[in-house]
């Protein structure tokens, strides 16, 4: 029996190196000689075919594999490896269907001894769906998500400015204010969601961009609370402690202020009593690079221990205090775009406790 069919390593790589063992490879692995008979299936193809290397290994592909497509066809008749066009180098992926139903990725390559010679070997990727699902549904969820955040502030608008065209002449001065007024917080809610669905697709894909200069992050600080008294709140809610010998710090000032927008309105609105921020100088990193530490906390009842795993993903929301449960999960991006560190705990009054740490990030032409 040749050696891949045993589960130990394949053939020795050039120059005298290791050979892979195929049970050490993530998706499922499935070889088929010349004749069609399988001499390779590994670890990761009996657990996603559910059948045993025993039963699989010598048999004809078509037998030990009888996939078929979504439209209930047999795939390998309909892919004809071995007596198709002599071009073919194999199949891209696809959703096909094991015995019973279940989904699973496949895709194949066919290896020739010239390129229009016969096929030698078969070799079969299989892959669970089960990631792939995921993404969807999160997908599905962030669709819907938006679907339900922009359906309440457009009716609003589309209906205060509707009844502002039809009938403004019977409205008075201060009618039209607050009409006008309430249009312009609901297209804001519009202009800050849109803002969010851009940073998640750019978290995502690893394209957010991070334009790095001196940033006062205690003076950040102070801004940010100073809006939230301006805004009703009362200034006996905000303790802020800074500590001395702050490192300078380079980072993208309109994502720090990101940051600290959405852990203080996280605070305000779903903690209580005093929220308490303090700002002190740390280390970044396990080399010793100097870096910021900035924690937010509140009095509040704290996120329960069965949660915070969840925290920092899509559509986390720790009340029904509203929000769309995207700005944790924006936080997070942002931070670790810098190169830093956000954690979740509980606070030492009981309530939430975020700690995020950002190296000095300076660059490399300052050094």
């Amino acid at each position: 029996m040749p050696a891949a069919a045993t589960g130990r390593a394949l053939d020795p790589a050039p120059g005298g190196g290791p050979g892979i063992d195929p049970d050490e490879l993530p998706d499922g692995l499935v070889v088929a000689d010349e004749a069609g008979r399988i001499i390779c299936f590994n670890a990761a193809a009996a657990r996603i075919t559910a059948v045993p290397p025993a039963a699989a290994l010598g048999r004809l592909l078509d037998e030990a594999l009888p996939l078929e497509d979504l439209k209930g066809s047999r795939w390998w008749p309909l892919t004809d490896p071995y007596g198709g066009l002599a071009t073919r180098r194999g199949q891209p992926e696809r959703n096909l269907l094991l015995p019973g139903g279940r989904e699973v990725l496949v895709s194949a390559r066919y290896v020739r001894a010239h390129p229009t010679g016969p096929v030698r070997r078969v070799v079969v990727s299989l892959r669970g769906t089960e990631a792939r699902r995921r993404t969807e549904r999160s997908h599905a969820e962030l669709i819907a998500t938006v679907a339900h955040e922009l359906r309440s502030p457009l009716t609003s608008v589309k209906g205060f400015t509707a009844t502002l065209l039809d009938k403004w002449e019977r409205f008075t001065d201060d009618q039209k204010r607050l009409m006008l007024e309430t249009v312009d917080a609901d297209a804001g809610r519009i202009k800050r969601l849109i803002a969010e669905l851009l940073d998640i697709s750019r978290i995502d894909s690893g394209r957010l961009e991070v334009r790095r200069q001196p940033v006062d992050i205690a003076a950040a600080v102070g801004r940010h609370v100073h809006a939230h008294t301006t805004g009703g709140q009362s200034p006996d809610r905000f303790f802020v402690r800074v500590r001395p010998d702050l490192p300078e710090l380079w980072a993208d000032p309109d994502k720090i202020d990101q940051i600290l927008g959405n852990l203080l309105e996280n605070a305000v609105r779903h903690g209580e009593g005093t929220v308490t921020i303090e700002v002190a100088p740390t280390t970044a990193t396990t080399d010793g690079e100097k870096g910021t530490e900035v924690t937010v906390s509140d009095e509040g009842p704290g996120i329960p221990e069965e949660s915070m795993g969840r925290v920092f993903t899509r559509f986390w929301r720790g009340s029904k205090r509203g929000g769309t449960g995207l700005g944790l999960y924006i936080v997070k991006g942002v931070v670790e775009a810098h190169g830093g560190t956000i954690t979740v705990g509980r606070g030492p009054r009981g309530g939430a406790e975020f700690r995020f740490i950002l190296p000095v990030g300076t660059p490399a032409h300052l050094l």
